[in-house]
Protein backbone atom coordinates (compact mmCIF):
# COMPACT_ATOMS: atom_id res chain seq x y z
CA UNK A 1 0.00 0.00 0.00
CA UNK A 2 1.27 3.44 -1.06
CA UNK A 3 1.18 6.12 1.36
CA UNK A 4 -1.64 8.56 0.91
CA UNK A 5 -0.47 11.94 -0.46
CA UNK A 6 -1.55 15.78 0.97
CA UNK A 7 -2.93 15.90 -2.85
CA UNK A 8 -5.59 13.19 -2.44
CA UNK A 9 -6.99 15.31 1.09
CA UNK A 10 -6.66 18.43 0.17
CA UNK A 11 -9.02 21.43 -0.75
CA UNK A 12 -8.07 22.75 -3.79
CA UNK A 13 -10.82 25.70 -3.78
CA UNK A 14 -8.91 28.07 -1.11
CA UNK A 15 -10.73 31.26 0.35
CA UNK A 16 -7.52 33.71 0.36
CA UNK A 17 -6.66 37.00 1.16
CA UNK A 18 -4.52 40.01 -0.14
CA UNK A 19 -1.92 41.68 1.60
CA UNK A 20 -3.70 44.96 1.75
CA UNK A 21 -7.08 43.20 2.42
CA UNK A 22 -9.18 44.96 5.33
CA UNK A 23 -9.52 43.51 8.60
CA UNK A 24 -13.33 43.37 8.85
CA UNK A 25 -12.81 42.05 5.22
CA UNK A 26 -10.79 39.24 6.17
CA UNK A 27 -13.46 38.84 9.41
CA UNK A 28 -16.50 38.77 6.78
CA UNK A 29 -14.61 35.76 5.07
CA UNK A 30 -14.01 33.67 8.36
CA UNK A 31 -17.62 34.08 9.28
CA UNK A 32 -18.94 33.65 5.66
CA UNK A 33 -16.75 30.09 4.89
CA UNK A 34 -17.13 28.95 8.00
CA UNK A 35 -13.06 28.56 8.73
CA UNK A 36 -10.79 29.58 11.27
CA UNK A 37 -8.01 30.69 8.88
CA UNK A 38 -7.03 31.34 5.66
CA UNK A 39 -3.42 32.21 3.74
CA UNK A 40 -2.81 35.49 2.62
CA UNK A 41 -1.19 35.74 -0.88
CA UNK A 42 0.66 38.46 -3.48
CA UNK A 43 -0.60 38.95 -6.88
CA UNK A 44 0.94 36.02 -8.08
CA UNK A 45 -0.73 33.78 -5.44
CA UNK A 46 2.34 32.96 -3.76
CA UNK A 47 1.89 32.53 -0.04
CA UNK A 48 2.69 34.83 2.12
CA UNK A 49 1.85 34.69 5.19
CA UNK A 50 -1.30 32.56 7.00
CA UNK A 51 -4.14 34.44 9.43
CA UNK A 52 -5.24 32.44 12.12
CA UNK A 53 -8.46 33.13 14.88
CA UNK A 54 -5.34 34.09 17.33
CA UNK A 55 -3.76 36.44 14.96
CA UNK A 56 -7.20 38.14 14.81
CA UNK A 57 -7.72 38.07 18.54
CA UNK A 58 -4.77 40.02 18.74
CA UNK A 59 -5.87 42.66 16.75
CA UNK A 60 -9.08 43.31 18.48
CA UNK A 61 -7.88 42.98 21.71
CA UNK A 62 -4.37 45.33 21.40
CA UNK A 63 -3.58 44.02 24.82
CA UNK A 64 0.69 43.25 23.44
CA UNK A 65 0.50 46.98 23.74
CA UNK A 66 -0.01 47.22 27.59
CA UNK A 67 3.08 45.11 28.02
CA UNK A 68 6.78 45.77 28.70
CA UNK A 69 8.44 46.19 25.13
CA UNK A 70 10.78 43.48 24.17
CA UNK A 71 11.37 42.81 20.93
CA UNK A 72 8.48 40.18 20.83
CA UNK A 73 6.09 42.73 22.47
CA UNK A 74 6.69 45.21 20.33
CA UNK A 75 6.30 43.28 17.07
CA UNK A 76 2.70 41.90 18.56
CA UNK A 77 2.23 45.12 19.77
CA UNK A 78 2.26 46.81 16.22
CA UNK A 79 -0.20 43.58 14.80
CA UNK A 80 -2.40 44.46 17.29
CA UNK A 81 -2.99 48.14 15.66
CA UNK A 82 -2.59 46.82 11.98
CA UNK A 83 -5.36 47.58 9.66
CA UNK A 84 -5.19 45.32 7.03
CA UNK A 85 -4.41 41.54 6.30
CA UNK A 86 -0.64 41.85 5.71
CA UNK A 87 -0.05 43.80 9.07
CA UNK A 88 -1.59 40.87 11.08
CA UNK A 89 -0.76 37.80 9.69
CA UNK A 90 2.23 35.63 10.78
CA UNK A 91 4.61 34.80 8.56
CA UNK A 92 6.82 32.95 7.30
CA UNK A 93 4.08 30.72 6.32
CA UNK A 94 4.58 27.39 7.33
CA UNK A 95 3.59 25.43 3.73
CA UNK A 96 3.57 22.49 1.99
CA UNK A 97 3.99 20.35 -1.06
CA UNK A 98 1.23 18.52 -2.50
CA UNK A 99 3.74 15.40 -2.79
CA UNK A 100 3.94 15.15 0.72
CA UNK A 101 2.96 12.14 2.17
CA UNK A 102 -0.18 12.45 4.72
CA UNK A 103 2.33 11.55 7.85
CA UNK A 104 4.92 13.89 7.03
CA UNK A 105 2.45 16.72 6.74
CA UNK A 106 0.93 16.07 10.16
CA UNK A 107 3.67 15.44 11.73
CA UNK A 108 4.86 19.06 10.53
CA UNK A 109 1.82 20.53 11.46
CA UNK A 110 2.27 18.94 15.34
CA UNK A 111 5.99 20.16 15.43
CA UNK A 112 5.08 23.69 14.16
CA UNK A 113 1.87 23.76 16.49
CA UNK A 114 -0.72 25.18 13.37
CA UNK A 115 -3.67 23.78 12.40
CA UNK A 116 -3.36 24.33 8.62
CA UNK A 117 -1.05 23.90 5.94
CA UNK A 118 -1.03 25.87 2.67
CA UNK A 119 -0.37 23.58 -0.14
CA UNK A 120 2.41 25.35 -3.07
CA UNK A 121 3.44 24.22 -6.06
CA UNK A 122 7.46 24.06 -6.62
CA UNK A 123 7.51 28.64 -6.91
CA UNK A 124 5.76 28.70 -3.39
CA UNK A 125 2.26 29.61 -5.59
CA UNK A 126 -0.47 28.39 -3.68
CA UNK A 127 -2.77 25.15 -5.13
CA UNK A 128 -4.72 23.82 -1.84
CA UNK A 129 -5.07 23.56 2.14
CA UNK A 130 -5.15 20.91 4.13
CA UNK A 131 -5.98 21.08 8.16
CA UNK A 132 -5.70 19.04 10.78
CA UNK A 133 -9.48 17.39 10.33
CA UNK A 134 -8.61 15.99 6.87
CA UNK A 135 -5.10 14.98 7.79
CA UNK A 136 -6.59 13.29 11.26
CA UNK A 137 -9.19 10.88 8.71
CA UNK A 138 -6.21 8.89 7.97
CA UNK A 139 -5.01 8.22 11.38
CA UNK A 140 -8.76 6.53 12.00
CA UNK A 141 -7.24 3.33 10.84
CA UNK A 142 -7.20 0.65 12.61
CA UNK A 143 -3.72 -0.99 14.17
CA UNK A 144 -5.17 -4.36 12.34
CA UNK A 145 -4.80 -2.85 9.38
CA UNK A 146 -1.40 -0.99 9.95
CA UNK A 147 -0.34 -4.51 11.06
CA UNK A 148 -1.12 -6.05 7.55
CA UNK A 149 0.16 -2.92 5.79
CA UNK A 150 3.91 -3.63 7.18
CA UNK A 151 4.03 -7.46 6.86
CA UNK A 152 2.94 -7.29 3.33
CA UNK A 153 4.29 -3.24 2.08
CA UNK A 154 7.39 -3.07 3.92
CA UNK A 155 8.36 -7.10 4.48
CA UNK A 156 7.04 -8.96 1.39
CA UNK A 157 6.85 -6.52 -1.54
CA UNK A 158 10.14 -4.03 -0.36
CA UNK A 159 12.56 -6.27 1.37
CA UNK A 160 11.63 -9.73 -0.17
CA UNK A 161 10.64 -11.49 3.37
CA UNK A 162 8.37 -13.72 4.72
CA UNK A 163 5.63 -11.76 6.34
CA UNK A 164 6.47 -13.26 10.16
CA UNK A 165 10.88 -12.95 9.73
CA UNK A 166 10.66 -10.24 12.10
CA UNK A 167 8.22 -9.47 14.61
CA UNK A 168 5.56 -6.48 14.76
CA UNK A 169 3.38 -5.34 16.98
CA UNK A 170 1.13 -2.34 16.75
CA UNK A 171 -0.76 -0.81 19.67
CA UNK A 172 -2.43 2.89 19.26
CA UNK A 173 -0.54 3.44 15.79
CA UNK A 174 2.81 3.08 17.14
CA UNK A 175 4.88 0.20 15.45
CA UNK A 176 7.19 -1.93 16.97
CA UNK A 177 9.78 -3.73 15.21
CA UNK A 178 11.73 -6.15 16.75
CA UNK A 179 14.36 -9.26 15.75
CA UNK A 180 17.06 -9.69 13.48
CA UNK A 181 17.01 -9.07 9.81
CA UNK A 182 20.47 -10.56 7.76
CA UNK A 183 21.77 -6.70 6.82
CA UNK A 184 22.57 -4.07 8.51
CA UNK A 185 21.46 -1.73 5.61
CA UNK A 186 17.74 -3.07 5.84
CA UNK A 187 16.82 -1.19 9.28
CA UNK A 188 16.53 1.67 7.82
CA UNK A 189 14.37 0.74 4.76
CA UNK A 190 12.39 -1.05 6.89
CA UNK A 191 11.74 1.45 9.52
CA UNK A 192 11.39 4.25 6.87
CA UNK A 193 8.94 2.38 4.80
CA UNK A 194 6.84 1.90 7.90
CA UNK A 195 6.64 5.51 8.86
CA UNK A 196 5.45 6.31 5.71
CA UNK A 197 2.22 4.42 6.09
CA UNK A 198 -0.93 5.41 6.88
CA UNK A 199 -1.96 5.82 10.02
CA UNK A 200 1.49 5.35 11.46
CA UNK A 201 2.13 7.43 14.50
CA UNK A 202 5.71 5.95 15.37
CA UNK A 203 7.92 3.41 15.08
CA UNK A 204 10.07 1.74 17.66
CA UNK A 205 13.33 -0.06 15.98
CA UNK A 206 14.36 -2.77 17.91
CA UNK A 207 15.88 -4.39 14.94
CA UNK A 208 18.86 -6.57 15.01
CA UNK A 209 21.71 -7.39 12.27
CA UNK A 210 23.51 -10.34 11.68
CA UNK A 211 26.06 -8.96 8.59
CA UNK A 212 27.51 -5.50 8.36
CA UNK A 213 26.88 -4.08 5.34
CA UNK A 214 27.78 -0.60 5.04
CA UNK A 215 31.27 -1.74 3.15
CA UNK A 216 29.87 -3.96 0.56
CA UNK A 217 30.67 -2.92 -2.90
CA UNK A 218 27.30 -2.30 -4.56
CA UNK A 219 27.73 -4.88 -7.37
CA UNK A 220 27.89 -7.55 -3.73
CA UNK A 221 24.84 -6.12 -2.82
CA UNK A 222 23.18 -6.50 -6.23
CA UNK A 223 24.26 -10.24 -6.13
CA UNK A 224 23.01 -10.92 -2.59
CA UNK A 225 19.91 -8.82 -3.03
CA UNK A 226 17.75 -7.01 -0.27
CA UNK A 227 17.77 -10.20 2.20
CA UNK A 228 19.53 -13.75 1.99
CA UNK A 229 17.22 -16.72 1.21
CA UNK A 230 17.26 -18.06 4.92
CA UNK A 231 14.66 -15.13 5.71
CA UNK A 232 13.28 -15.13 2.14
CA UNK A 233 9.72 -16.28 1.45
CA UNK A 234 9.28 -19.51 -0.17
Amino acid sequence: MKPTKVEAVMVDDVVTAGYGTPFKEVVRLLDEHRISGLPVVDEERRVIGVLSGTDLMLHQTGAAGAHPLGRRARHDAARSVAGTAGGIMSTPAVTVRADTTVTEAARLMAGRRVERLPVVDEEGRLVGIVTRRDLLQVFLRTDEEILGDVRQAVLVDTLWLAPGAIQVTVREGVVTLSGRLERRSEIPVAVGMTRRLDGVVEVVDRLTYRLDDRRLLPVEQAVHGVADDWLRKL
